[in-house]
């Protein structure tokens, strides 16, 4: 969905920008050996993997700003740097989070041609992760020095597992300097068009009234323009804690405790989550007997829960499986102990948009 987000974009910005570019594009001779900045907005939008993870605190998409300072070596050579600050969204909450984004990127620019490619390194400090990067541009020149640009990106995690963000950005770029020969004025343009009413998201709003452009295809939209979401109850992830339990107990002992510490700080930091606390047993002994044995070493990580850190009873929720759901098949003693086990699952209420 991201990719082709990006690829939209970038394919309805190009024919719009190719006839004003013409006849102000400096020559690529013309641009060597200068200094560019740029300013631009964009639109970051996370791997899903990162909507459903706590590791990435459930981050989803949002916008951002951000700054760029380059050098054109030759006629295809260029190299930038730019920063970004993005102000993205946590999926559980709905609480905005912001970050920033540092990069470095080798931009090749095709023969006779505004396009351009890009590649390079990111840091991203909202959820502490590097990513490679490889885009497409195209760049629009309204004069000498001052251009239009419009820009997508993938960025390839490299830490923290497997993932892939997308992101699309445009802005305007100033090239410092001066070409040695000036070029000739253009002609003037022929008087604009009255426009006509344009609603190019189809959601009913007109472009010049729309606050959100792009609103997703199907979704209800207010007067603004702007989906409409609803809250549900839904169950976003697991949040796993590693709590064993010696043969035939439901202590927890001290070494365990730190795990049921973390869930429980991560329950006071999500007040709206509720968490459902599953106690598992190995296949030794009757099954009766170990599905009573499953319930109570939930029912014991639940009591610390409420008794040691203060988590409120009508938000836990204890279940036990007996030996019905091994984590490890087998009569070893590392299938038995891999099986005395907690795991807890989280729920929490989520904003999910409004179809028509």
């Amino acid at each position: 969905m991201k990719r082709k987000i990006c690829s939209v974009a970038v394919a309805v910005a190009l024919p719009m920008m190719a006839g004003t570019a013409y006849a102000n594009t400096p020559s690529a001779a013309e641009l060597q050996e200068r200094m560019f900045g740029s300013v631009f907005a964009e639109y970051y939008m996370p791997d899903r993997k990162k909507t459903r993870d706590v590791e990435f605190d459930y981050l989803t998409r949002g916008p951002g700003v951000g700054l760029e300072l380059g050098y054109r070596f030759d006629d295809n050579w260029a190299v930038r740097a730019d920063y970004a600050r993005q102000r993205l969204k946590n999926k559980l909450t709905g609480d905005r989070i912001t970050g920033n984004r540092f990069g470095i990127d080798a931009m090749y620019h095709l023969n006779d041609s505004n396009i351009y490619l890009v590649a390079g390194l990111n840091r991203h400090t909202i959820d502490k992760t590097n990513s490679a990067n490889v885009g497409i541009g195209y760049r629009a020149f309204l004069n000498e020095n001052v251009a239009f640009f419009a820009e997508a990106n993938r960025y390839q995690g490299l830490n923290k597992g497997t993932w892939a963000d997308a992101g699309i950005k445009a802005g305007l770029t100033y090239v410092f300097g001066s070409s040695s020969a000036a070029a000739p004025a253009p002609a003037p343009a022929p008087a604009p068009a009255q426009p006509a009413v344009v609603d190019s998201d189809g959601d009913g709003v007109p472009d010049h009234l729309d606050q959100c452009p792009n609103t997703p295809r199907g979704h209800k939209v207010d007067e603004r323009g702007c989906t409409v979401y609803q809250e549900v109850q839904q169950r976003v992830g697991s949040a796993e804690i590693r709590v064993l339990f010696a043969f035939d107990s439901a202590e927890v002992s001290r070494e365990q405790r730190a795990d049921v510490a973390r869930l429980a700080d991560y329950l006071k930091r999500y007040p709206t989550a509720t968490v459902e606390i599953e106690g598992h047993a190995s296949r030794i002994g009757a099954a009766d007997y170990n599905q009573r044995l499953s319930e109570r070493r939930a029912k014991a990580v639940a009591d610390l829960l409420v008794n040691t850190h203060g988590i409120e009873r009508s938000r836990i929720s204890t279940v036990g499986y007996g030996f019905t759901r091994p984590r490890m098949e087998g009569a070893t003693r590392e299938a038995h102990r891999a099986n005395q086990r907690i795991e807890a699952l989280v729920t929490a209420r989520i904003k999910e948009p409004v179809m028509r």
